[in-house]
């Protein structure tokens, strides 16, 4: 179906080659994962595949066509039996769900009776039915794939490639896609899918081919992503106020009774919350912890006692560390002022989309479709 044999591609410009000495098969009715960092070959391969590059060095042969020796005549008639699905849908804002999936039969001369009735049965398959009359600004992104998804499939397409189709999604809308792709592979139809989606690969268990720096460095079977720790984590860090405050009382509790221990002539590390030196001068504690802060900072006031004793701060040595916290109050009162509050995980803007001219997409031409000539016909029929 799908065969790289020893294929390097080079850009000009560049030094290293986008793709380094690649080889690998797909099979007919396969679901392959294309895994990697950004920049590893991904993107490249589905070009390739696509026909919209040639290899610099080696073989591509999809459909039985090597694609060197394809003439640029022939591929827009290659490319109609590979569907192709993209991040940004790539949807004609002025036609209808109904209009942009009947767009490429239309083309490429499709009977309207065929038209009629292959629409609304790819639409019901990627849950859209009902949905035919809607503009694409009145759907949800995740409906504005489906009819991307519904476009590639409508010529019936042998093979479908899908270049990161959840990456402008969010998490149940993505599952809701991943589950639709599995459906059209289990159908018969060969998908190939670049992605970063970690999730997804690991839970679904199919073939992975993982790139790194232009070279296939694993093709397993039942597969999972692989090394994840280049993958950006945006989990928010816990809250740490309340903790810190109990923190706070912690250390002035020990720091008070030290301080009466030193006073009375004791050793303060043996003291004990039992000991008559601590209950004879326990003192509220301050509840702010502002206050609080400025309370052990501050110099330490002489204990009243019978006899007129000399104040002595006990050296940061002899104060042990607390292993946990002996007493934390029932009600912690929360800091006023922006100053005190602790740091925050700030939420990560996302650009929006800039909206693309529908005639820079170069949507006919990359979907397969063009002026049709009789005796341009290659590669299977679907």
């Amino acid at each position: 179906m799908i065969r790289f044999e020893n294929v390097t591609k080079r850009f000009r410009g560049t030094s290293k080659p986008a793709l380094n000495n690649v080889d690998f098969e797909v099979p007919r009715g396969e679901f392959v994962f294309l895994v990697g960092a950004s920049g590893s070959g991904k993107s490249s391969c589905l070009r390739l595949i696509l026909r919209e590059e040639t290899p610099s060095e080696g073989r591509v042969v999809v459909l039985g066509r090597d694609l060197r020796t394809l003439s640029n005549r022939k591929v827009p008639y290659f490319r109609r039996h590979v569907g192709a699905v993209f991040q940004d849908f790539r949807l004609l804002p002025t036609k209808t769900v109904f209009q942009n999936v009947a767009f490429t039969l239309q083309v490429i001369g499709s009977s309207r009776g065929f038209i009629q009735q292959a629409v609304p049965e790819v639409l019901a398959l990627v849950g859209l039915a009902g949905k035919e009359k809607r503009f694409p600004h009145e759907l949800s992104g995740g409906e504005q794939q489906r009819v991307a998804i519904a476009r590639a499939l409508a010529n019936r397409p042998q093979v479908l490639l899908a270049d990161e189709p959840t990456g402008n999604l969010d998490p149940a809308t993505s599952v809701d896609i991943m589950q639709l792709l599995a459906r059209i592979n289990a159908g018969g139809t060969t998908v190939v899918m670049a992605t970063h989606e970690a999730g997804f690969v690991d839970q679904m268990q199919r073939r992975v081919i993982e790139l790194a720096h232009g070279e296939m460095v694993r093709d397993e079977r039942h597969g999972g992503y692989g090394d994840t720790s280049g993958i950006p984590s945006l989990r928010p860090e816990p809250e740490r106020g309340a903790a810190a405050v109990a923190a706070l009382t912690a250390v002035l509790e020990v720091q008070r009774e030290a301080t009466i221990a030193a006073a009375a002539g004791l050793d303060p590390t043996i003291v004990g919350p039992d000991d008559d030196v601590a209950d004879a001068a326990s003192a509220p504690i301050p509840s702010d912890p502002a206050a609080s802060a400025l309370a052990a900072s501050a110099p330490a006031a002489p204990v009243l006692a019978p006899q007129p004793v000399t104040v002595v701060e006990p050296d940061a040595a002899d104060v042990p560390p607390p292993a946990r916290p002996a007493a934390v109050p029932d009600r912690v009162e929360e800091p006023e002022t922006a100053s005190d509050l602790p740091p925050h995980t700030q939420p990560i803007p996302v650009a929006d989309l800039d909206e693309m001219d529908v005639a820079e997409l170069g949507l006919a031409d990359r979907l397969g479709l063009g002026e049709t000539e009789p005796d341009d016909e290659v590669g299977p029929t679907s």
